[in-house]
């Protein structure tokens, strides 16, 4: 006999396509666990309507790390490790002010470069990681970012996610970040249960068309920076309520959830100080700059 899967009623607050939206009377919904079983069509299927739904509420969505330029980017991507992007983006116009290209950096004292990025933690590391990578640009790649994987994965501090942050936001190839975001949500979703990082890409990427990679990988991060968050997912307010797995592991009364939501859903600024044009179009605040109150 053929069984059927167990079905739950849950309250989710309707999706947003802009961030001005506030307040919207809820809307019922029925959060269906898939089985085990779960055919690899079925997956595939479940999967990229959940990534069309976040395409819908994160229309805007971008790196959250400001730059000019490649090297500006892998040099923000790798101040990022164990810190927030906002509080990158609060130092590095003071670094890039003193030290504008790998020329620069690579010549810089170490002492004056810790000072700067004292407030990202873990600097003294971080600060042989971008002296050493400038070193090796100016020496190996004439000054450039090279835009190939296999010669970003060779530079100090730099390794396959950072290295696919620079190709799809820097170069435009395709490539998914897996950060501890993406790892975190894509197993909630049951979309696989590897817990290697590089395991997670190859069993994720086998989902989607590569041309999704990197605006994928945008989405499922914005979703977990915001809703889906690691020790109280927000479920009550979540527009991919009925395609989660995971759906009642987070608090599920919506005025609750709001209330959990962070960065422009909840009310505040996102994490970039200059942000892209879209998002401000979108309703998102600038965050503010180092310092400000």
């Amino acid at each position: 006999m053929k069984k059927t899967a167990s079905v739950k009623k849950a309250t989710v607050a309707p999706k947003k396509a802009a961030v001005g939206v506030e307040k919207a009377a809820p809307v019922k919904a029925v959060a269906v666990k898939p089985p085990k079983s779960e055919s690899r069509t079925a997956l595939v299927r479940r999967a990229r309507r959940i990534n069309r739904e976040l395409a819908e509420v994160y229309p805007y969505a971008h790196p959250e790390l400001d730059f000019d330029n490649p090297f500006q980017l892998i040099v923000a991507t790798v101040l990022s490790a164990q810190t927030t992007d906002l509080r990158v983006n609060q130092t590095t116009p003071v670094l890039f002010a003193k030290y504008p290209t790998p020329e620069d950096l690579a010549a810089a004292n170490p002492e004056v470069v810790e000072e700067i990025l004292r407030p990202c933690g873990f600097f003294r590391a971080k600060t042989r990681s971008v002296i050493g990578l400038s070193k090796a640009l100016v020496e190996n790649h004439g000054g450039e970012v090279p835009g190939r994987l296999e010669d970003l994965v060779k530079l100090p501090g730099v390794g396959r996610k950072t290295a696919f942050v620079v190709l799809g936001n820097a170069f435009g190839r395709p490539g998914i970040t897996v950060d501890t975001h993406f790892q975190r949500l894509v197993r909630r979703w049951q979309w696989t249960e590897e817990t290697d990082p590089d395991k997670i890409e190859a069993a994720v990427g086998a989902l989607f068309p590569k041309s999704d990679w990197t605006d994928l990988s945008h989405h499922v991060i914005w979703h977990g920076r915001r809703i889906c968050h690691a020790r109280k997912p927000a479920c009550g307010a979540c527009p991919i309520a009925p395609l989660c797995p995971a759906y009642g592991e987070g608090e599920t009364d919506p005025e609750k959830a709001k209330k959990l939501l962070k960065y422009e859903k909840g009310g505040f600024p996102g994490q970039r100080l200059k942000p892209p044009p879209a998002y401000l179009d979108a309703g998102g605040k600038p965050a503010p700059p180092l310092g400000a109150g």
